[in-house]
């Protein structure tokens, strides 16, 4: 057998040190012997990967179990309550935004969002309200409308009308019926996401312009998926992916406004859902009744309250406080640390620190400077493992671990990973993305460190994914164990999975549209308006004043910190943001304020048919403009 674990521990004289060398010995000799006792059964996935592999990850679950005993860490407890028959889909209506299904009422119009959904998204739509009404029926609970009522629909097996996403070519037109490819590229004019040691020769370009449910019913006609999925925990052994830049840019998740990042969840949790249903694989969902944890503090606290407080002392703070200073403290003297995150800290100055840091933090008198490095580290660790609801959410654990369980090609599981990041609660999503950012410091100093992306892969899964409760028995050590994959794919692929794919911004955009449209049609019916129309009628004589007094392919960019502060700018098929960007600077170098030089300046599309857009750099603004005309473009600091 390899090396064991426990020989690359440093020796330490103190009790608890101890006791974990003796608990990971106790370990080695069950991996080594394959007697895994029945609370620690592995199932056929971790069954997949070698015993040294699964050390690190036995020895982690084992210290998270022996802290909770000797109550270093509070017993936060999730509750859940049972799915009545139909109860499923009517929480799922809601929650994509189609309440007005369950209501009936007709104010709440779902036409906006329904026609913008491709076939596959409306087919998983029509296939849950068809549950939900037949199981009403059944039930005689109420009259319950019938699809093609809502819908307009004749035919005897009713379906959406749905207006189908299509790629968008490199002019910014869409090409009806074209499909979606990955082929080999080398290019700068992209998001590169993979391995650069070792790495494959072969480089897979995702294309983001077309809706993955869609590509999945493409796909499966000519292609057959490898029924069993060995993890290989080498580096190399994961693919190397490429987003290439449309005419548009990229957009973060941070980059368009709280209004549309809610449109945005809801296309989301119908496109996962159409991705689900296309592999033939069920969509599982916990249904969480009561999150107990505490009001105030630092640790069990949930991250909404305690994003709250912290906002009291840091105003726009995004993620917790504590959170930051964790990391910032393991960023400044830990990243180099032998075993760091593996190696245990003592378990008494752990629990002394954490008393001590829940009475001094806010009262900036804790003494960051007796801090260890793996102390530091077990005390992130704690803070994770003592949310009270999952940083990944307890309601989509199971759809994480049937990622990795029903899906083999690893393109499938970056696609459903990345819908599933655009799901998560924004507190929830902000403090991911800084915790994914810092392991993915911790891997770029493995050499000095010794843990690579698997070691740190290992270590991190069980503390966010084995989560307390009454549930929290044997299944759910052994589906942690195969989330390690998934934290994988989280550090490797993190910089894709914090893009919005580009074809669920069409579909918000052709959502606002749709809106606008309606709210103009019950304008006219409304009597004032009508009464000021016939009023209008008779003022012919008036003439009309043009719309605006801005030429075709002319835009007027605001900038209200600039000593010049607007601009009317020609636009030609090569001028991009940065392009505009560039001109403000130079024409306003000797007028801005000092303070505004040290901000990070970036081009904002504003209305029309969009919330709030920070625009890409490279985005090409006459398919901006041609895509929303109304809009306003505003240049102004981009949010941190």
């Amino acid at each position: 057998m390899e090396q064991s674990f426990v020989q690359d521990i440093p020796p330490s004289h103190s009790p608890a040190s101890r006791k974990s060398l003796s608990r990971c010995r106790r370990i080695n000799r069950m991996l080594s012997n394959e007697s895994v006792p029945p609370a620690f059964s592995r199932s056929n996935s971790q069954a997949s990967m070698d015993s040294t592999s699964m050390e690190d990850f036995w020895c982690e679950v084992e210290s998270i179990k022996e802290s909770r005993e000797d109550g270093s860490e509070e017993a936060m407890l999730l509750e859940f309550k049972p799915a009545d028959e139909g109860e499923l889909e009517a929480e799922w209506l809601q929650d994509v935004g189609l309440s007005t299904l369950i209501s009936g009422a007709e104010e709440e119009d779902g036409q906006a969002l329904l026609s913008t959904l491709t076939r596959t998204q409306a087919a998983a739509v029509q296939k849950r309200y068809n549950t939900y009404t037949q199981t009403l029926r059944k039930k005689n609970k109420h009259t319950v409308r019938d699809v093609r009522d809502i819908f307009g629909t004749s035919d005897s097996s009713p379906t959406f009308e749905t207006v189908p996403v299509s790629p968008v070519s490199s002019n910014g037109i869409q090409l009806p019926g074209q499909k979606p490819v990955w082929k080999s590229v080398s290019s700068k004019s992209c998001l590169d996401c993979g391995t650069d040691k070792g790495s494959p020769s072969i480089t897979e370009e995702l294309s983001y312009d077309v809706s993955f449910s869609e590509s999945i019913t493409v796909l499966l006609k000519t292609q057959e998926w490898p029924k069993n999925q060995r993890f290989k925990k080498e580096d190399s052994a994961l693919p190397k992916f490429i987003v290439r830049k449309s005419r548009f840019g990229l957009t973060e998740v941070g980059d368009l406004s709280p209004e549309d990042m809610k449109k945005i969840r809801y296309l989301s949790l119908i496109e996962l859902t159409a991705f689900y249903d296309a592999l033939g694989v069920e969509l599982k969902r916990n249904r969480l009744e009561r999150v107990r944890g505490r009001e105030n503090g630092l640790f069990g606290v949930p991250l909404t309250v305690l994003l709250e407080n912290d906002q009291k002392k840091v105003p726009g703070t995004k993620v917790p406080l504590i959170f930051q200073k964790l990391l910032l403290k393991l960023e400044e003297t830990g990243l180099e640390t032998e075993g760091i995150l593996r190696v245990p800290g003592s378990a008494s100055r752990v629990k002394n620190l954490h008393q001590e840091l829940e009475a001094k933090f806010y009262e900036d008198t804790f003494d960051w400077d007796q801090v260890r490095n793996n102390d530091a580290a077990g005390l992130l660790k704690m803070f994770i493992r003592e949310l009270p609801s999952p940083l990944f959410t307890v309601e989509y654990l199971p759809a994480f671990i049937t990622l990795v369980e029903k899906i083999s090609k690893i393109k499938l599981q970056l696609q459903a990973l990345h819908l599933l990041i655009m799901l998560m609660p924004e507190a929830n999503r902000d403090t991911a993305k800084a915790f994914l950012q810092f392991l993915k410091k911790v891997v770029a100093n493995e050499g000095k460190n010794k843990m690579n992306l698997w070691n740190v892969s290992m270590i991190v899964a069980p503390n966010l994914f084995i989560y307390k409760g009454k549930r929290a028995n044997q299944q759910e050590m052994q589906a942690a164990a195969t989330t390690a994959h998934i934290v994988r794919l989280l550090i490797r692929y993190q910089d894709i999975l914090w893009t919005v794919p580009s074809f669920l911004i069409s579909q918000v955009r052709k959502m606002n549209e749709a809106a606008m449209n309606n709210s103009k049609r019950q304008l006219m019916f409304d009597k004032g308006v009508r009464k000021l129309l016939r009023r209008k009628t008779m003022e012919r004589e008036r003439p009309e004043r043009p719309e605006s007094d801005i030429p075709e392919g002319v835009i007027r960019v605001y900038a209200p910190l600039h000593s010049k502060v607007s601009m009317a700018i020609q636009l030609n098929s090569q001028t991009k943001a940065k392009d505009i960007l560039a001109r403000f600077h130079c024409e306003n170098s000797r007028g801005s304020s000092q303070n505004m030089r040290g901000q990070i300046q970036s081009l904002h599309e504003i209305g029309g048919n969009i919330g709030q857009h920070c625009l890409d750099p490279d985005a090409f603004m006459l398919d901006v403009y041609h895509a929303n005309p109304q809009a306003e473009w505003v240049i102004k600091p981009k949010a941190s």
